[in-house]
């Protein structure tokens, strides 16, 4: 299945470079470039693509605000959006988390973890640059209500060692390979999770496992 993706970012050379690295790559293509806030959302809504990839600071509305927009809470059908950018602040991360992205990427991040994130976010799933994904769930969990929601069912043995690999940022085929289950099965106890957490996508349930000191920053 070919993902298609819209690019949105304010300085051309950086959005020409990703379009050019994505554009390369076999079962990706780029369906529409913006360069502002404004223009990404009207092109996201016209042309619903599986991926949306925002810069978090652009003119007209920044990154947080075309995701919150588009994956939001309030939103029935949810986009898939990742959020890229030079800025390796945790109110940026935060803020796009919360506000419904799938992945939060550095610019510096490189090809290969870009194109990871694209097809995470397509296929559901959810990829956070490893150098920041600890720190910023930790910060996270660390503003977190002193006391967490807990699940009214509670979790099984199996969906807590789920849980964990979720939170350290393991695909369903990692999760899978370690846990030596299949595939289904593991997306069966991601959905469980989801579900009983009350949780909008696979961020969420890492955070819950943060918030809830399941899992600890290193």
């Amino acid at each position: 299945m070919t993902v298609r993706v819209v690019v949105a970012d304010d300085q051309d050379l950086v959005r020409t470079g990703l379009v050019m690295i994505l554009g390369a790559q076999p079962g990706i293509e780029v369906v529409g470039e913006a360069a502002d806030g404004l223009a990404a959302l009207d092109l996201a809504t016209r042309l619903r693509p599986d991926v949306l990839l925002v810069d978090i600071r652009m003119p007209g509305l920044d990154g947080v605000e075309v995701t919150r927009r588009l994956a939001g809470p309030d939103v029935t059908d949810p986009m898939a959006v990742v959020v890229i950018t030079t800025f390796d602040l945790d109110e940026y991360v935060l803020g796009s988390l919360r506000a419904g992205a799938r992945g939060f990427l550095l610019k510096d991040a490189g090809p290969e973890l870009l194109v990871q994130a694209i097809h995470a976010a397509a296929s559901g799933d959810a990829l956070i640059a490893p150098n920041i994904t600890r720190r910023l769930l930790a910060t996270f969990a660390d503003q977190a209500p002193a006391t967490p929601v807990q699940p009214v069912d509670p979790l099984t043995e199996r969906e807590e060692e789920v849980l964990s690999l979720v939170a350290r940022g393991r695909t369903n085929a990692e999760i899978a390979t370690e846990l030596f289950v299949g595939l289904s099965t593991v997306k069966t106890h991601v959905a469980s999770l989801m579900t009983k957490l009350g949780a909008r996508n696979r961020v969420e349930v890492a955070m819950w496992a943060y918030d809830t000191r399941r899992v600890r920053a290193d």
